[in-house]
C-alpha cells in the first residue's frame, strides 16, 4: 500500500429517509399509547354478565404485547446502513497475498437433497474467480451415502473441464445446471464465437453424461459395481451399518500434493476437494448441522487451514464468482477490517414465483431488517452464505491490538503424504473427540438449539467482534425455497422454536448479551426470539372480536368517536408503510398480500406449535427434532407452484387449525350480513361494531385460498375432504356454542 492518502476497501452509507421514518415512527407510537389509554380507561364500562369485560382485558393484554413488540422492531429500522466494497483496490494491494479460503458444503439426506443438486453447488464454489491453489472445498455428508460420494467423484473429474470453461468465457452463474438453464438468454452475444459454441457443446455433453450416471445411481440407490471396484474410497463403506452407525469416512479427492490427478485440462491446479462423513454412533448425539460444521473446522485445519471459512447449504449454489473478493474487502480493510469477524450475504431463492406465493423471499427481512441490524453492530449469522474468520469462529475474543494474519504459512504437513493426512483427519471427526472439550460450548458452532447459527453469531458478537451484511448487485447465492404450504410452516416452526429456545437458554440476548452488544442489536435479536410467543396475541385477535360479533357486543370504539382515530391511524399507517416498504424492496402488490397471508398463517400454526413444544420441553414432555426441508417436489406440485396455486394436498393438524379459523370467521361474517339484510338499518345499525366487521372481513378475504381448497378445487393439491368436514364441524360448534351460551 502506498504511503499516501488512505483509501478504504469498503464504504458504508446511511439509509436515506431516516428522519422521515423516525418522525412517522414517533407518531405511530403516540397513537399506540392512545390505544392503550383507551383500553385502560374504558374497562369499567364493560358489562361482566356478557363476558365483555374479560374480552376487553384480553384485548388490552394483546395490544400491550403488539405495542411492545412493535417497539422492538424499530431497532431494525432505525439506522439502516448500506455497504459497498472496492474489489479493484483489493486486487491492486493484495493480489499476491490473498488468503486461503475453505468452503464448507453440508448435506444430510440423499433422498431429500439429491446428489446432483449437491455437486452443482460444489462445482459452483470450486469455480470462484479466485486463485484455485488457495481454494479448498469440503462436503460434509451426514447421510453417509456412497451415492453422494460417487457424485463427488464424478464432479472431481468434470471440474477438470468445467473450471477452464468458466475461466475462459467468464460465465455466470457457475453452477452447471443453473448456467445451462439460462444459456439461451445469456449466449446471444456469443453467437458469432465459434470457439464458444464448440466448447459449449462439448461441456454440455460431458455434464449431461455425468448427470445421467449420477441420477441413475440415485434412483437405484447403489453405485455401479465397476466404479466401486476401481476406486479405493468405496472400501470405507465395508464397515458401514447405517447412516446413524458408521466409522469416519474421509477421502481427499483433489489436492495439490497429488498434482498428477489434481490439474485441469489446461494444466492448472484445481481446488482441494474433500468428502467427509463424520463418525456416527447411536449412543452419541451428533448435534445435527452444528456437529457437522465443527467436524469440518477441525478436519480442514489439518488439510488446508484456510484463514477464511465460507459455509453454504447444499442447495445454495454460488451465483456470483466474485463473492470471495467482496467479503475480503471487509476483512482486509486496513482500518476497520480487524474488527470484522463475519460477512453475511442474504439468503435468496431462484424458484420464488413472481408474486412470491409463500413469502419465501423474506423481502423485508433481507432488505431492511438485516441492514438495520448491521447499523446496530452487525447482522445475525443465518447458517449459510457467510464468510467467517477461522480464529473467531473457534472462540477467539477481540482485543484492540489484534490484526488478521494474511500471509500464508508453510504447510504444516509439507512432508506428509495424503494418506497420512487422511488418517490424522479422521480422528478429528470421531464421535468421542469432543468429549471433555469446549467444542460446541466455547469453540465452534454452539450446541443445544435448532438454530445453532443464531446462537453462534450472537456469541461471536458478545466476544467483541463486529459483523457486516452485504447485498451485491448480482445475487451471491441462490437456493431452493419450499414449494408447498406445509413445508413453509414446518420450516418456520423449526426457526421460531429454535429462536425461543435461545431466549430461554443461557445464551439469551436478554441477559447473556446485556452490556456486551449495543442495546439496539439486543432488541433486534429479541424480535426473532419472540416470534413464537406472538401466536398468543394473534390467536386472541383472530378469534375473540369475531366471536363477539355473533352477539353484537362492541370491543372497539364507534367510528364516530374520537377514540376511533388512533386505531384508524395505526391500521392505515402501518398498512401503508408495510406496502411501501415491500414495493421498495422489489415486491408486487399481490406479493405483499401473499406476504400478509403467510404472516398470519405462520403466527397461528408454526409459532403456536413452536411455543407449545418449547414449553413442553421445559417440563420434560417433548424433545425438539431437526427436520430437513425437502428440496424435491413432484411435477404436479411444481406446476401448481409456478402457477401460484397454493399447495395443501395432505391432512395436517396445522391445516386443521387454519381451516377451522378461516371457516369460523366466514360464519361470523355471514351472520353479520344476514342480520344487516333481515333487520335493516345498514351502516348505522353496525357502526358500534364497525372495526370488528372490518377485521372479520379482512380475515375472510385473506383466507380465500383456504375456502378454494375446501370447497372449489378438484386437483390433488386441495385440502382433503375429511379435513374440510372436520374443520367445518369445529367452526360451527364454536360459533353455535357461543351464540346460545
Amino acid at each position: 500500500m502506498d504511503s499516501g492518502e488512505y483509501s478504504p476497501l469498503f464504504e458504508t452509507k446511511k439509509g436515506r429517509g431516516r428522519v422521515i421514518y423516525r418522525l412517522f415512527s414517533i407518531s405511530l407510537f403516540v397513537a399506540i399509547c392512545f390505544i392503550w389509554l383507551y383500553r385502560f380507561t374504558h374497562i369499567i364500562t364493560q358489562q361482566e354478565d356478557d363476558g365483555g369485560k374479560w374480552a376487553w382485558i384480553g384485548l388490552l393484554a394483546s395490544e400491550l404485547w403488539f405495542g411492545f413488540y412493535w417497539i422492538l422492531t424499530q431497532a431494525l429500522r432505525w439506522n439502516l446502513v448500506f455497504r459497498h466494497p472496492f474489489k479493484d483496490r483489493l486486487s491492486q494491494r493484495y493480489e499476491d497475498m490473498l488468503p486461503e479460503v475453505d468452503i464448507f458444503v453440508c448435506t444430510a439426506d440423499p433422498e431429500i437433497e439429491p446428489p446432483i443438486m449437491v455437486i452443482n453447488t460444489v462445482l459452483s464454489v470450486m469455480a470462484y474467480d479466485y486463485p484455485t491453489e488457495k481454494l479448498s472445498v469440503y462436503l460434509s455428508d451426514d447421510g453417509g451415502s456412497d451415492v453422494t460420494f460417487y457424485a463427488m467423484l464424478e464432479a472431481s473429474e468434470f471440474a477438470k473441464h468445467w473450471l477452464p470453461f468458466c475461466k475462459k468465457f467468464k460465465v455466470e452463474p457457475r453452477s452447471p445446471a443453473a448456467y445451462f438453464n439460462t444459456i439461451i438468454d445469456s449466449s446471444s452475444h456469443f453467437q458469432s464465437d465459434t470457439d464458444f459454441d464448440n466448447d459449449l457443446v462439448a461441456i454440455k455433453k460431458l455434464y449431461t453424461e455425468m448427470k445421467n450416471r449420477i441420477e441413475d445411481a440415485t434412483k437405484l440407490k447403489r453405485v455401479p459395481k465397476e466404479v466401486r471396484l476401481n476406486h479405493i474410497g468405496f472400501s470405507q463403506w465395508d464397515s458401514y451399518s447405517s447412516r446413524r452407525d458408521h466409522d469416519t469416512i474421509l477421502q481427499i479427492l483433489l489436492h495439490k500434493k497429488d498434482p498428477n490427478n489434481s490439474k485441469d485440462v489446461d494444466g492448472f491446479i484445481l481446488p482441494t476437494l474433500v468428502y467427509l462423513a463424520r463418525e456416527k454412533r447411536p449412543q452419541y448425539h451428533h448435534n445435527f448441522k452444528a456437529g457437522a460444521m465443527n467436524s469440518l473446522i477441525r478436519v480442514s485445519s489439518i488439510i488446508s487451514n484456510g484463514r477464511v471459512i465460507l459455509n453454504v447449504d447444499c442447495d445454495m449454489y454460488s451465483n456470483n464468482s466474485e463473492s470471495i473478493r467482496d467479503a475480503l474487502c471487509f476483512f482486509m480493510d486496513e482500518k476497520k477490517g480487524h474488527e470484522i469477524t463475519y460477512v453475511q450475504f442474504p439468503q435468496t431463492f431462484e424458484n420464488v414465483t413472481k408474486n412470491d406465493l409463500y413469502a419465501s423471499a423474506l423481502l423485508a427481512w433481507s432488505n431492511v431488517e438485516y441492514r438495520g441490524a448491521d447499523g446496530c453492530g452487525g447482522p445475525m449469522y443465518i447458517g449459510t452464505g457467510c464468510f467467517h474468520m477461522r480464529e473467531t469462529l473457534c472462540g477467539m475474543k477481540f482485543y484492540d491490538e489484534y490484526r488478521h494474519k494474511w500471509k500464508s504459512e508453510d504447510d504444516l504437513f509439507k512432508e506428509t503424504n495424503l494418506q497420512e493426512i487422511e488418517e490424522k483427519s479422521k480422528d478429528l471427526a470421531s464421535c468421542s473427540y469432543e468429549e471433555n472439550t469446549q467444542w460446541g460450548k466455547e469453540m465452534g458452532l454452539k450446541y443445544g438449539s435448532l438454530v445453532e447459527d443464531v446462537t453462534t453469531g450472537l456469541s461471536i458478537q458478545i466476544n467483541g467482534w463486529k459483523s457486516v451484511y452485504y447485498i451485491p448487485a448480482r445475487k451471491a447465492f441462490l437456493g431452493l425455497a419450499p414449494t408447498s404450504l406445509l413445508q413453509v410452516l414446518i420450516q418456520h416452526k423449526r426457526w421460531s422454536e429454535g429462536d425461543l429456545q435461545i431466549l430461554l437458554s443461557k445464551y439469551s440476548p436478554v441477559w447473556y448479551a446485556f452490556g456486551k452488544i449495543s442495546f439496539g442489536l439486543q432488541m433486534g435479536y429479541c424480535v426473532y426470539c419472540l416470534w413464537a410467543p406472538n401466536c398468543l396475541a394473534i390467536l386472541y385477535y383472530y378469534i375473540i372480536p369475531s366471536l363477539y360479533l355473533l352477539k353484537g357486543i362492541p370491543l372497539f370504539p364507534e367510528v364516530s368517536s374520537l377514540w376511533f382515530i388512533p386505531f384508524a391511524y395505526v391500521i392505515i399507517g402501518e398498512t401503508t408503510y408495510s406496502l411501501f416498504e415491500f414495493l421498495l424492496c422489489g415486491g408486487t402488490f399481490k406479493g405483499w398480500w401473499n406476504d400478509l397471508r403467510i404472516w398470519l398463517y405462520k403466527r397461528t400454526t408454526s409459532y403456536l406449535y413452536a411455543f407449545s413444544d418449547t414449553i413442553l420441553k421445559l417440563f420434560g414432555f417433548s424433545n425438539s427434532v431437526f427436520i430437513i426441508t425437502s428440496k424435491v417436489s413432484e411435477e404436479e406440485v411444481a406446476k401448481r407452484h409456478d402457477n401460484e396455486i397454493m399447495e395443501f394436498g395432505t391432512s395436517s393438524p396445522m391445516f386443521t387449525i387454519l381451516a377451522t379459523l378461516a371457516l369460523f370467521n366466514l360464519f361470523c361474517f355471514l351472520n353479520v350480513l344476514k342480520n344487516a339484510v333481515l333487520r335493516g338499518g345498514g351502516f348505522e345499525a353496525h357502526k358500534k361494531i364497525g372495526l370488528q366487521v372490518i377485521l372479520c372481513g379482512f380475515l375472510v378475504l385473506i383466507n380465500v385460498p383456504l375456502y378454494q381448497g375446501i370447497f372449489l378445487r378438484k386437483d390433488s393439491g386441495k385440502l382433503p375432504n375429511s379435513l374440510g368436514m372436520k374443520s367445518t364441524m369445529l367452526a360451527l360448534a364454536l360459533a353455535l356454542s357461543f351464540s346460545y351460551a
